[in-house]
């Protein structure tokens, strides 16, 4: 959908239908690089069709392929590509520049280059230090088993490093310094390594991954839950509202699976059956005041727009990641929420959400800021406000490239 705008409406506000989300994003680059590693051992079922998830399979193939030349890696606007190639590469041999789109060489790097470099590896900044491109040359000498890495920036770094563990000749002992942050995104990095047969040990703040080889395995994908998100909002903000999403378990790697338990705060029943998960609109009040985001950042955005829109006087915690994601999310959502007379104010580490002044304005325009998240967090309000429109709606790609369609197959009106 390559417009620079589309409008989005729905005339009857009820929702009834099934929603197949496609595989997570999450759980496949990270089965990605297993993968790689795995020298043909591991297969993978529903792959997510995201385009962060092509664009590292993509990058893969690039850096295998034959030939002295240095290769130039071009991962668009791909965090997680990004972060995971950057341990990645020091295990090929060849040299390579990873590089990205300006706002990737504004999201840093330094902390896992540091850690990196720490066990012997070469890798040098070609423009700023500490940021991307980066220049690394494969095929290293380890030169201790052990690095540390600050726990409260990204776990996407520790996670890199987690993955390709195994695969150094004297396997690794990660120090985690400080609080750690989307705990559940470690854990399934762990889990999908142990899946595929690699053991650790988690001791305190050390994580301990001796030198291993891969088992013979599939490793299936579960749908994505951040994606499942989007629809609590839409069921949430419509008059009657019923979706199945098949193949989501109750017992996920997904931190983002906490949506369940915050949408029950918002009107939103979940249950779990053989085929998946069904979301219903309940009566249900609540009267929570505080939510807590550092396990799951990536959902802040959807709830911090459905709670401005039912005119709910929440508070959140747990934002400090927000500002070095696509955008810095925090500041893009005070303004467009800002849009319909919502604030969003920041009080040390709790952002307070005031809803007094919100109004039904007669046009709404969302600006996407180049962030997939903005665009899927704001679409569900066209079930309340009839004249939405969307900027730049194709950034949805990077992560939930059928978003508009399933949209439409669940009654919204979308105009270019």
């Amino acid at each position: 959908m390559n417009h620079t705008s589309i409008t989005l409406s729905h005339p009857t506000q009820e929702i009834s239908g099934t929603v197949q989300l496609t595989g997570s994003k999450s759980e496949s680059n990270r089965a990605l690089i297993i993968r790689a590693l795995s020298k043909g051992k591991v297969s993978i079922e529903n792959l997510s069709e995201a385009d962060d998830t092509v664009i590292l399979q993509n990058a893969l193939q690039i850096a295998h392929q034959a030939g002295e030349s240095e290769k130039i890696i071009n991962i668009g606007p791909a965090g997680t590509a990004m972060r995971f190639l950057t341990s990645y590469l020091n295990l090929v041999e060849g040299k390579f520049v990873l590089t990205g789109t300006d706002r990737m060489k504004q999201r840093p790097i330094g902390i896992l280059v540091d850690a990196l470099k720490n066990l012997g590896t070469t890798i040098s900044y070609q423009e700023k230090e500490g940021f991307p491109p980066i220049q690394i040359t494969g095929g290293f000498e380890q030169k201790t088993n052990s690095t540390t890495i600050k726990g409260d920036v990204s776990s996407q770094y520790i996670s890199s490093l987690l993955l390709i563990a195994s695969a150094l000749k004297d396997g690794l002992r990660l120090d985690i310094e400080g609080e750690l942050t989307s705990r559940p995104y470690v854990n399934m990095t762990l889990q999908l390594l142990q899946d595929s047969g690699i053991a650790h040990t988690w001791e305190n703040n050390s994580i301990i991954i001796q030198p291993q080889a891969h088992q013979a395995t599939k490793i299936y994908i579960e749908p994505d839950w951040s994606a499942a998100s989007y629809w609590y909002s839409v069921v949430a903000l419509s008059k009657n509202g019923r979706i199945l999403l098949p193949g989501l378990k109750e017992n996920s790697l997904q931190g983002d699976s906490a949506i369940v338990e915050i949408m029950t705060h918002f009107g939103v029943k979940s249950t779990f059956t053989n085929d998946g998960i069904l979301l219903e609109k309940s009566d249900s009040d609540s009267d929570k005041k505080l939510f807590d985001f550092k396990e799951c950042p990536d959902l802040a955005q959807t709830v911090v727009v459905i709670a401005a829109a039912l005119k709910r006087d929440v508070s959140f915690t747990g934002l400090e990641t927000l500002k070095i994601k696509e955008t810095d999310r925090i500041l893009a959502l005070q303004n467009e929420i800002g849009k319909f007379g919502a604030k969003l104010l920041a009080d040390g580490e709790i952002y307070h959400l005031k809803t007094e002044e919100t109004f039904v304005p007669e046009k709404l325009e969302i600006k996407t800021y180049e962030d997939h998240r903005m665009a899927m967090a704001f679409a569900p309000l066209a079930l309340i406000f009839n004249n939405l429109t969307i900027i730049e709606p194709q950034v949805v790609e990077k992560s939930y490239p059928d978003f508009w369609l399933h949209l439409e197959q669940q009654g919204f009106k979308i105009t270019q």
